[in-house]
């Protein structure tokens, strides 16, 4: 139902969470090799929906969480702001 299903919300509708504090965000991290969610649709979320901070693992599949290495990045990213360069999208080319 929720992959394949009709949602009652269109996610390009969604609003910024937090109008009035620009320094928070959402953070979406993707594996670039998913085969369930599709990577350029995360990639064009995030693009549109500028208050969305977009990762991606560049070998990774759906199950990203278990990969070494990946928990602590997130950590970083989320709680001190800290970015692994190797977690930025390979291109910003859109889905058409």
């Amino acid at each position: 139902m929720i992959a394949f299903g009709n949602w009652e919300f269109d996610p390009m509708k969604l609003s910024n969470p937090f109008p009035h504090n620009n320094r928070s965000s959402v953070h979406i991290w993707q594996g670039y090799e998913d085969k369930v969610v599709p990577s350029q649709i995360q990639r064009f979320i995030s693009e549109k929906l500028q208050w969305i901070q977009y990762h991606e693992v560049v070998d990774g599949g759906h199950l990203i969480l278990h990969y070494s290495g990946l928990g602590e990045a997130i950590l970083k990213a989320l709680l001190l702001r800290e970015e692994d360069i190797s977690y930025k999208p390979r291109s910003s080319k859109s889905v058409s």
